[in-house]
């Protein structure tokens, strides 16, 4: 039996022991997984008695993600690139860490939803440490060019060159925003999270399929979207279930079938 769990603050709301529990019925796997509540500054030792208990590997939301990445003694190429770990496997006297963020997101845009981006015309509105996870699988799928605005001007731009050697990139203010349409845009702000819409140019949302990373309700910038005019518009669901069969795969090395959980997991959240 496989022993993991799901590290937060606050973890109570996290839905991923559902999500492998029906990954682990699928694919015939044992595990056992729990929610950890870390306390802010006990991050590394809560984690340490949790390793030394038996456990296999665990998965890291907010606020620990940094503190992961740190902990983790070896780094896969997203995990280094995004300067955060969401997954660690524990390996002999070896943490590993991944970041499933991005493949996340970039199975549920191409896989599930059909979306190719392949000279697609991109516009990530947020500089944190969401877009630092995406930013690098999105780049592997050859954008015409991603675009990253931010309320702070000065990280857009700094993200952006941070990644510029791995495709187009470029970084401006959110009121730099123009009305010209573009392909895609992704909400990666924590505005959701606090039932608020940056304040940017309407046009751009037209014909655009809209992504909302934040699931689980209607947000602001959903709404944002479909008044504007968008041609799709999609929360961060699937992304919650791709990440998590991700780490699972990473763990067990069996690749669930991701569909029919994002239909009981939809269901169950609605």
């Amino acid at each position: 039996m496989y022993k993991f769990a799901v590290f937060g603050n606050p973890i109570e709301h996290s839905l991923s022991p559902k999500i492998h529990a029906l990954f682990a019925q699928q694919t015939g796997v044992e595990i056992e997984y729990s929610k950890i509540l870390a306390p802010i500054d006990k991050f590394p030792q809560t984690a340490q008695n949790f390793i030394d208990s038996g456990a296999d590997g665990f998965n890291v939301t907010v606020p620990f993600k940094i503190n992961a990445f740190e902990l983790a003694t070896q780094h896969s190429i997203n995990a280094e690139t995004a300067g955060a770990v969401n997954t660690i496997k524990v390996d002999g006297n070896e943490l590993i860490g991944e970041n499933t963020d991005g493949m996340g997101l970039v199975t549920d845009l191409t896989q599930n939803l059909g979306i190719d981006l392949g000279n697609k015309v991109v516009l990530i509105l947020g500089a944190g440490g969401a877009t630092r996870g995406i930013l690098l699988p999105l780049l592997q799928q050859q954008p015409k060019r991603i675009m990253i605005a931010n309320r702070t001007a000065s990280k857009a731009i700094q993200l952006a060159k941070d990644f510029a050697k791995f495709g187009k990139t470029c970084g401006f203010g959110l009121e730099k925003i123009k009305n010209n349409p573009v392909d895609i845009i992704i909400n990666a702000t924590s505005a959701s999270l606090d039932g608020q819409m940056p304040n940017i140019a309407t046009g751009v949302a037209n014909n655009a399929i809209c992504y909302d990373l934040m699931y689980g309700q209607q947000t602001p910038f959903m709404d944002w979207a479909s008044a504007n005019q968008a041609l799709k518009v999609f929360d961060g669901l699937g992304m919650l279930v791709e990440q998590a069969a991700a780490a699972f795969k990473f763990w067990t090395g069996k690749q669930p079938e991701t569909q029919t959980v994002i239909k009981t997991i939809r269901a169950l959240n609605d």
